[in-house]
Parts: C-alpha cells; structure tokens; sequence
C-alpha cells in the first residue's frame, strides 16, 4: 500500500478550496522555488488563480503586516475566496497588458530609442535644402579666420561688412553713425571711400540707401600665423558678422568671398537641428495640424472604399453611388480613356499614383477631395451633413503624412536618411541600418555612445522576436 506524501508549508504553497470567479473549490499544492506553469483552456480559470488568489492574497498580507502609517498609502486588497492558504510569501505580479493608454507613446518612446535617435540627429545631422539637395551650413568666426590662416602668409585681407540700412535714415545718417563707432572707409560705386569725403559731397549724402549697397570696411590684416594676427582676425570677423546681420565679405588678391552666419540655402532659412527639433511631444517639433498625433478627424479613406476587390467602374468608391452622387462617377468613366485610367481593374491592383489621381483629380474630372469639399460648402443641409458623417473618422494627417513632426524636420539626414524613414524602418532593418552607419572623424566621436545605446536597444528587441515592429 503506497502512502501518500504529506507536503509541508515550507516546501509548498497550500491552498484548499479556492471559489475565485471560475475555480470550484480547487485545492492545489504549489511547490516553491520552482517555475510554476498554470495552463488550461480559456475561462478555465488560470488567471483566477494567479492573480485573484495567489497574488491577491500574498499582497494582502504583506500589507497587513506593515504599520498603519504605511497602510494608509498602499491600495487595499479584498481577501480571496478560498477557504485557507498556507507557506505563502509576499508577491508580486507582471501582467500581460498594455501599461499605458498614451496616444503619444510608441515602440520608440518606450525604450527610450527615439530620444538617442533626436540627441544623435540634432548632433550630427545635416541639413539638405529640397531645392537643390546641397547641405545647408552656416560659417562661424572660427571658420572664417581658419579660411584667412589657410591663405598664403603676407596675403592681405579686408573684411567688408553690408550696411544694412534703418528705415527711413539717408545716407548720411548712417554714415555718421559709422564714424562715431571708429570705422573710416567704406565701399561706395565699386571703390573704397573715406566716410568723411561721402558725407561732404552734397550730391550724394541724401541719397536712399539699398540694402548692400554700402559695403564697411572693417578691418585690413595681414596674414600671418602668430596669435596676435589670430585674435585681431576674431575680433573683425565677430564686428563683421554683428554689422552686416550676419553676412560678412573677405576681399583677398581681387577675389571677394562670402561667408554668412545665417542657417540658410537657395533663399529658405532653415531651423537649426535640436532634440525638440525632433519631437512630437514637444510644440517645437510637432506638426502643427495634428498637434504631434500623426491623426486628425477627416475623410476616412478605409470608408469611402471598403471594399478594394472592386473597381472603380463596379462601385468600389462608396458615396459615388446611386443617382444622384453617380454622376460625379459617370464623368470620370466617360473621360478614363484621356488619361489613360484603368477603371475596370480591382482597387487593389491600382499603382499608388492612380490612387492618388482618384483623390486630386485632373483637368478631365474632379476628384473625391472637391467632392467632400463641395459637400463641406452645403452642411447647411442635413442630408450633406449625415453624408459626411458616414465618412469621417481618423485619418492620417495631410500636413505630416503620419509622421507627426513638422515638415522641415525630414531635411535633416544622417547617413542619407531622415528620423522618420528610421521610424518607419522594421527594427530588424534599422539595426542593420545603424550597424554600417559610415561615420568618420569628429562624427565618429560625437556619435559613438549614442549609437552603442540605439544598437542594444534594438539588438534585445529583435533577440526576443520583435523585429518585424517598426
């Protein structure tokens, strides 16, 4: 005759007669220090178990157990069905949910990815202009006296700066302030002119000046590699730059370069990489239509074709139906063949520039973007207002295309990419993105614990199958 086991308290958790939601009066002995798996069919009552039973009432204990001070800070536990638990020790319980019910929050936010992702592109970026793709730069005093010490020895250099006129002020005017800030020439008609012989000539003293049309001369140095030409080079350019606005001109052997302290290409002036640049939790870096959420309550394209098997010519677009709204269908079936629309083939099938057709439309018809405007114009009558209705709900945002961040942050490249193709990357993709990352020089140092922190990160999500995430 086999005798029966008797497990102890020390060794096992007893519980007898758990009645918790779906459990019958289970009775169960659960051994410690061992990786305990509850299965079972769905409803069967593994949840009930877990965390109504055996967390509920291990917590419940534990804050009995504490003073009444610190009683009065930890939520209270009602005490489990169950008619005794023995051996159970203080628990604690990580549930399988969602943790945070923030429209903001992605797979970026939450490992923290996202924030290296804005410090290494506001660090290391480059601005391209979208109008002629050249990297948009700005020249610091430090460039431009490197630009002067790079020059042959003895060359001589003058440093110009535009006279920006104030409004309403004559030349004269101007020119007297000049003197009285220590300047003596400027560049007039093409020639270097003493101030005081200008403002003497009646014929031109009150003349109105154009922006440049004066150029200060404000220093002539001699290059030479000491530090006593170094600092005089700093403290001209610094004046340059202060009184031209930011735009400075050096003159050397007949050549005049420009330098500007201006962060701006082919006439757009642009904002200057930072972390908040980047952010859509942030004002600064969100879009402003969607305010930073990618989403806005528009037309719902999802709704106006539900069915994308369909073809255009078998209803597939939704409030082109019937008699009345068929019309706006009729005209585009009629004239398809100018512009070369397949309207018998499957939604589905079309290329993204013929779906993108249905809604812009073209000088043959109008597309379903007038459409709802049109019907936008007539909300005064209820059966336009119920039609609208049927078709609105969260779109992407047309500003932002999703991407939740102000236009002119996507100029800024790292390694020919911006911060939303990264986002939009699976992580499988971007960790390999990163990994032959070509970064050399002042980058390399900049970049280096940045890129360590992004490449962990994304190294652990696809080590535990998240690569397909983006």
């Amino acid at each position: 005759m086999s005798k029966q086991v008797e497990h102890t308290p020390k060794e096992y958790i007893q519980i007898k007669g758990a009645r918790v939601n779906n459990l019958k009066n289970i009775d169960v002995d659960i051994p410690k220090n061992k990786l305990v798996v509850i299965t079972g069919m769905s409803g069967s009552g593994k949840s009930s178990l877990a965390f109504d039973t055996l967390y509920a009432e291990g917590q419940r204990r534990y804050v009995e157990s504490l003073s009444s001070y610190a009683r009065q800070f930890m939520g209270r536990m009602n005490k489990p069905e169950v008619d005794y638990i023995k051996g159970i020790a203080p628990a604690i319980a990580i549930e399988q949910r969602v943790i945070t019910s923030n429209p903001r929050s992605t797979v970026g936010t939450s490992t923290e990815i996202y924030d290296y992702l804005k410090l290494l592109y506001a660090r290391i970026g480059k601005t391209i202009s979208p109008v002629s793709g050249r990297e948009v730069t700005k020249d610091s005093v430090s460039s431009v006296v490197d630009f002067a010490l790079n020059l042959e020895e003895g060359t001589t250099v003058t440093l110009l700066a535009p006279l920006i006129p104030a409004h309403g002020r004559k030349l004269k005017e101007e020119l007297s302030l000049l003197l009285q800030k220590g300047f003596v020439r400027v560049v007039f008609g093409d020639s270097m002119q003493k101030i005081e012989a200008i403002i003497d000539d009646k014929a031109v003293a009150n003349k109105d000046l154009q922006d440049g049309e004066v150029l200060i001369v404000v220093d002539r140095v001699r290059v030479e590699q000491d530090d006593d030409t170094v600092n005089r080079l700093s403290d001209s350019v610094q004046t340059g730059f202060f009184e031209g606005k930011g735009e400075l001109y050096m003159e050397e052997n007949g050549q005049r370069h420009h330098f500007s302290h201006k962060f701006e290409l082919d006439g757009i002036t642009f904002e200057e990489p930072t972390p908040n640049f980047f952010s859509f939790n942030n004002p600064y870096g969100a879009c402003r239509r969607c305010e930073g959420y990618g989403k806005i309550i528009g037309i719902d394209p999802d709704l106006v074709i539900p069915d994308k098997s369909r073809s255009v010519y078998d209803g597939a677009i939704a409030p082109w139906r019937g008699e009345k709204m068929g019309e706006w269908l009729q005209v585009l079936v009629k004239s398809s063949l100018k512009f070369d629309f397949p309207i018998h083939r499957a939604y589905m099938d079309l290329t993204a520039a013929q779906k993108e057709l249905l809604w812009t439309g073209n000088k043959y018809f109008a597309g379903l973007t007038q459409f709802f405007q049109e019907l936008e114009a007539q909300t005064y009558k209820i059966q336009y207002r119920v039609m609208l209705s049927r078709y609105r709900g969260k779109t992407d945002c047309p500003d932002c295309r999703g991407t939740r961040l102000r236009k002119d942050a996507t100029y800024v490249k790292v390694g020919g990419k911006s911060i939303t193709d990264i986002v939009l990357m699976p992580l499988e993709e971007a960790l390999e993105f990163f990994k032959t990352l070509p970064l050399v020089g002042n980058e390399l140092v900049i970049a280096k614990r940045l890129l360590a922190e992004i490449n962990n990160r994304l190294q652990f999500l696809c080590h535990v199958g998240l690569s397909y995430l983006t």
